[in-house]
Formats: structure tokens, C-alpha cells, sequence
């Protein structure tokens, strides 16, 4: 369902950390731009929905006004049909930091007297899980730290971090998936768990991300295949799933650390739990990275059991 425009008046559009996944970094969120204007083009698709308008008083300026991807969207009410060529809309949105006549929306109000957002808020957690098998959603409080101040690099990693540019560097544009443990700190997009007899499936609406965890009792291959998720198996240690990662591919965004890479060097461990009332996964997390981590990085992300959440397709197209 769509909001109306009495829920920004209380408080429904909250703005997360989750923010900084997104290549938004050229946008400035302390100032706000604000006119009416008719749309004139409309694209409900990835890595961005992006709603084209153009000013209906003085210079007629056109503006491109960028929301979040197509699954946050869905859920915040919006389709492919939410706007069409001609609709008079009131646009409050956060410009560039560039001077592009582009910005990120706040909010657009239709003719109707709807008003549209992202909506970003968490439902109130109330299912209770049997096992770590079903639907989740990242939780906010619990993301992976951006702030690099609180993790020791290698002269590479901090020559890599001050050579960053997002505009250029960013995933997003060219949709390519981040490596593990990102999707496990992502509270913008689902993970779905499910288990057979021989693996364990982890699905993630970002990029479409899947990820295969063997559980019949292999080893890492000597010389297998590297990819952007890696090759995982797991075991149990009595109710906690060990998932170990190797053979990871060079990705020049490392998922967990704004702007640094990661290499085919990286390892990763995750140990995933069900918290006494059974409404969260705790997922502890180690991984080591020498190339640009001086020691191995530790943290914990939470993951909230959320049944009645859909996974929606995210069919990203390079941009």
C-alpha cells in the first residue's frame, strides 16, 4: 500500500545506515529542493528506480529523481505503473553535490494527494522461527561498521581507500554482486534460507545474489573455480551453523569497508544462531583479508525472522 501524505507528519519515512550501500554519496541530504513538475519519463528497474521530471515554472529545468531498487520500491507501495509521462507531481528531493540537475528523492506527491517515499521502516518483529530456515531481513542497529577508523589496514588497503571514488567505483552501475559477509549486514534486502539434505541455499534479493553451502562433508577444492560469492561449506557445532568461504575472486568493493577491495586471499567465517526468543539469526563473523586487513576483522550482524515478507526478483541492468 501507498502512504498518505499524513504519515511524513508522523514519522513514517526513517532513513538507515543502509543508505551507504547505495552509490548516493554525491547526493547532499542537508539541503532540500522543492517544486512542482510533470513527469516526463519513468523507469521502474535496477540498480536505481529513477523518475524524470521536468519544472513546471521558470527555466523548465529537467531533473532526474533516483529511489532506491526495484524490490525496496515494491515494498514501499510503488510499480511500474506508480507514475506515468504527464502526471503533475510536488518533488522534495536532496540535489547533487555536483551541480547535475540531479537528486535523490524525499518525497513526491501525486495529483491525487498521495504521497510517495522509500519506506525504510521495520515491521515490528512478532514470528518466532523453529529453525534458520524461511525469510529474513537485516536488521538497521546491527550493520557491518563503515566507519574504517575502527579497523586497522595495510599500507594497500589505506592507498586503496584514498584512491576511492563512488561515482566511478561504485558495484551498482555495473551490477555486480558483493562478496561475502555484505548481504548479512544489508537491511534493505532478504535473504531466504532453505535446507536440503546435501547443502544449505541462501538467496538474497541483492543482485540477485545465491549462495551454495555444502553440507555433505567436502572440502574446499585445491584449485577450484574463484567467483564473486565463493565456494562454502558447512557443518553444524550442536545448534549453530559454521559456514567457511574460500576461493573468493578479487572484487575491488570488499563488502564490508567503505571503499577498500577485497582479494582472492580473503577467508571467511560465519556462525549462525537463533537468539532465545527464536525472532532473530545472530550471525558472529571473522574473516581475514592480509592484503589489506593487518588482522582479522570480528563482528556481529542480527537477522530478523520475517515470514510474511516476499522475495521479489532484482534483474539488474548495467547501466
Amino acid at each position: 500500500m501507498f502512504l498518505k501524505s499524513f504519515c511524513i507528519t508522523l514519522g513514517c519515512l526513517v532513513m538507515s545506515a543502509s543508505w551507504a550501500h547505495h552509490s548516493d554519496g554525491i547526493y547532499d541530504r542537508s539541503q532540500l529542493v522543492a517544486f512542482s513538475a510533470k513527469v516526463v519519463g519513468f523507469e521502474f528497474r535496477n540498480p536505481h528506480v529513477t523518475t524524470f521530471v521536468e519544472e513546471e515554472e521558470g527555466d523548465r529545468r529537467q531533473w532526474e529523481i533516483e529511489t532506491g531498487s526495484t524490490p525496496i520500491m515494491r515494498r514501499s507501495g510503488w510499480s511500474e505503473d506508480t507514475f506515468a509521462i504527464g502526471d503533475i507531481v510536488q518533488v522534495r528531493a536532496h540535489p547533487s553535490r555536483t551541480g547535475e540537475l540531479k537528486a535523490i528523492l524525499n518525497s513526491i506527491q501525486s495529483a491525487d494527494g498521495n504521497t510517495w517515499i522509500q519506506v525504510e521502516q521495520a515491521p515490528e518483529v512478532t514470528a518466532a522461527a523453529e529453525s534458520l530456515e524461511g525469510v529474513w531481513r537485516g536488521e538497521p542497529a546491527t550493520e557491518l561498521s563503515l566507519d574504517n577508523g575502527t579497523v586497522l589496514f595495510t599500507s594497500a588497503g589505506i592507498a586503496a581507500e584514498r584512491v576511492y571514488e563512488e561515482t566511478s567505483h561504485s558495484q551498482n552501475s555495473r551490477c555486480e554482486p558483493l562478496p561475502p559477509p555484505f548481504l548479512n549486514s544489508n537491511a534493505l534486502y532478504l535473504t531466504e534460507i532453505e535446507f536440503t539434505e546435501e547443502a544449505i541455499f541462501m538467496r538474497n534479493e541483492f543482485f540477485d545474489v545465491e549462495r551454495t553451502v555444502y553440507m555433505d562433508g567436502r572440502s574446499h577444492p585445491t584449485d577450484g573455480t574463484r567467483s564473486a560469492q565463493g565456494h562454502s561449506i558447512g557443518w553444524w557445532e550442536e545448534d549453530v551453523l559454521v559456514v567457511d568461504t574460500r576461493l573468493l575472486a578479487d572484487h575491488q568493493i570488499g563488502g564490508a569497508f567503505f571503499g577498500i577491495p577485497s582479494t582472492s586471499g580473503k577467508h571467511v567465517i560465519e556462525r549462525y544462531s537463533l537468539s532465545q526468543d527464536r525472532k532473530r539469526a545472530l550471525v558472529d563473523i571473522w574473516f581475514e583479508d592480509p592484503e589489506y586487513l593487518t588482522e582479522p576483522f570480528v563482528g556481529q550482524t542480527t537477522l530478523v525472522y520475517s515470514p510474511e515478507l516476499e522475495l521479489y526478483s532484482y534483474e539488474c541492468i548495467p547501466q
